[in-house]
């Protein structure tokens, strides 16, 4: 996923983060285009061996003889190359987002399909106004910045829904007192807009505090279940990943 340089949402993150009564709340906006880069590649054919029905590589049948293939996840049936695209997206982004995080095991079921735009914008709303940032919401215009990137009306509204011990939100191990997840998916524009926010109990670290990790980590398991774990290493130094070329990729 390529993240797009977008000065417009520079104010708006700044006017994400700010102090309440009860807590810290820290929020930004990230634009994606969807073009994959290196490391995609290997996501995408990760995610095509584990679901793609010509796969020589498929799960078997479960206990009651059902077949991976028969699921219905949010986006669709998994059987389908649109649905695995989609899931590949949205996991692209998450990875792209928290980069010291390996999502590549998400599962499908994490994540959910908002009923319609509106709804979340309102709740997005709602959450601002609860926390006293009018301003985000009235004065910045945040939803016609978001609009002129990614067009709301013809887009989808995932969320991701990540048990609570491995929310990459709640990366310092507590403090967090309630996060959300969303990605605006504009299937034309190939674009996504990733929404994040997380309230946070006064006194905690973060990241955002300038601190320095100490190295532990509570998310360090290969083997948890297909939720967001910390990466215990990088495939390749940080400067020739910053300067791969980046490149669209055939999914069709």
């Amino acid at each position: 996923m390529k993240f797009l340089e977008t000065p417009v949402l520079e104010v708006l993150n700044s006017a994400l983060n700010f102090e309440t009564p009860e807590c810290k709340v820290l929020g930004r906006i990230e634009p994606y285009s969807c073009k994959a880069a290196g490391a995609d590649k290997k996501l995408y054919k990760q995610l095509e061996s584990k679901y793609d029905p010509s796969s020589q590589n498929l799960s078997p049948p479960d206990d009651d003889g059902a077949n991976i293939m028969n699921i219905i996840s949010p986006f669709g049936p998994m059987n389908q190359p649109a649905s695995r695209k989609t899931l590949f997206y949205l996991i692209g982004t998450l990875n792209a987002s928290f980069p010291d995080y390996d999502f590549s095991d998400t599962k499908p079921e994490q994540f959910r399909k908002e009923p319609s735009v509106s709804i979340v914008v309102n709740s997005i709303n709602a959450t601002l106004l609860n926390h006293g940032n009018e301003r985000a919401v009235k004065e910045l215009g945040i939803w016609d910045a978001i609009d002129q990137l990614i067009d709301l009306e013809d887009s989808d509204v995932y969320s991701y829904n990540p048990e609570s011990d491995s929310d990459p939100n709640d990366e310092e191990g507590g403090g967090t007192l309630w996060s959300f997840n969303y990605f605006f998916y504009n299937r034309k524009l190939k674009r996504i807009i990733f929404f994040t926010m997380r309230g946070v109990s006064h006194g905690v670290p973060t990241s955002e505090d300038g601190d320095e990790d100490d190295g532990n980590f509570s998310n360090t398991d290969d083997d948890n279940d297909g939720v967001g774990h910390r990466r215990k290493g990088r495939d390749m130094d940080e400067d020739d990943y910053d300067d791969m070329i980046t490149e669209d990729m055939d999914l069709q």
